[in-house]
């Protein structure tokens, strides 16, 4: 798990459009058996093999589709003919395509969700091989004792297909640029995310394994920060909200470092977003980080409490966190559990 700081790279590919062919089926032979003896032999022509499927297959050790990305034109192999003596044509080979968990399959022309793979070492099939041929033998009956005529194979599918990645995590972190979503995330977990004083600074999911007491741990995920206007496509929008779908616990942050908005209105806003998205997305668990408390005295940090009680929803939890001064961070985590595990 250690691995997933690297996905700050570029090479944190999210998105492909692939090419996929599966194999043709074999022709069935028509044969009749001769020899010096029986010159007037049955109908002994075997059936063709079946074409080679494409099947995605969920690896865990993989994060991102980039190995896919040169990858445009995916064929599978056709099936053998059958053959004399009422032998079957060879199978084609299975193609298997690795793919990280979380991956959705949708058809390039509908856009339609055809598959999705969320479980290491699950097999989808995505392109079913042509069946082969029968072939005459098959067809052999007692009225029709010397058929002269086989099946041809089944032709394989081809189309394109569009591999998404939704990442899969326990909590993803939902914030405006420059919330403090990454600084948490360096803080609570071994992942080591590009941090900065400016939005956009993560231009890619980064994923970490927060430690929990008792040798315990969650999967935390920090999305690129959203800004209004992200369910429209505006910044770096849709690409990222996608990535949100997958995780059980919402975890918002707002920041008392904005002047401009305030806690409630931060959140509302990203609210509005992600409903505008998916209003699927509000079904899910809330919790609200207030962070960059250090910025407030313990008075100031009091009043601020009383007041956000009266704003906020009253069943949305809510913690003040300090990421640079290790305040709440403990809190944080407990709470994170608890609603984990309910």
């Amino acid at each position: 798990m250690q691995k997933t700081a690297g996905m700050a790279t570029s090479n944190f590919v999210d998105y492909v459009k692939i090419f996929c062919r599966s194999g043709n089926g074999g022709a069935g032979s028509c044969h009749f058996f001769r020899s010096k003896k029986n010159p007037k032999g049955g109908p002994d022509g075997g059936n063709g093999g079946r074409g080679g499927h494409i099947i995605l297959q969920g690896n865990a050790q993989l994060w991102t589709l980039l190995h896919l990305k040169y990858t445009k034109h995916i064929l599978a192999e056709n099936g053998g003919n059958g053959g004399e003596n009422r032998s079957t044509g060879a199978n084609g080979k299975d193609i298997f395509v690795q793919v990280p968990l979380g991956t959705i399959v949708r058809d390039a022309e509908t856009g339609q969700i055809e598959a999705e793979v969320t479980q290491d070492g699950e097999q989808v099939i995505l392109m079913q091989g042509g069946r082969g041929g029968k072939g005459n033998d098959f067809f052999k009956s007692a009225t029709l004792q010397a058929p002269k005529f086989a099946q041809p194979g089944e032709e394989g599918i081809e189309a394109w297909k569009i591999l998404e990645l939704k990442v899969l995590a326990d909590v993803g972190l939902v914030g405006f640029p420059n919330a403090g979503k990454s600084t948490l995330l360096s803080v609570v977990s071994a992942a080591k995310p590009e941090i900065a004083n400016y939005p956009f600074t993560t231009l890619v999911p980064n994923l970490g394994m927060v430690n929990y007491r008792d040798g315990k741990s969650f999967v935390m995920a920090d999305i690129p920060g959203i800004i209004e206007g992200a369910a429209e496509g505006k910044g770096l929008g849709l690409r990222f909200l996608r990535h949100i779908e997958r995780n059980s616990i919402l975890l918002f942050m707002a920041s008392l470092e904005e002047t401009e908005k305030s806690i409630e209105k931060q959140y509302e806003v990203l609210l509005d977003e992600l409903k505008r998205y998916n209003p699927e997305l509000l079904d899910k668990q809330r919790i609200l980080a207030v962070t960059k408390c250090d910025l407030l005295s313990e008075s100031e940090l009091e009043k601020e409490k009383k007041r956000l009680q009266k704003k906020l929803p009253a069943d949305l939890p809510f913690v003040f966190i300090s990421s640079v001064a290790n305040i709440g961070i403990e809190a944080l985590k407990d709470m994170l559990w608890q609603a984990l595990n309910e």
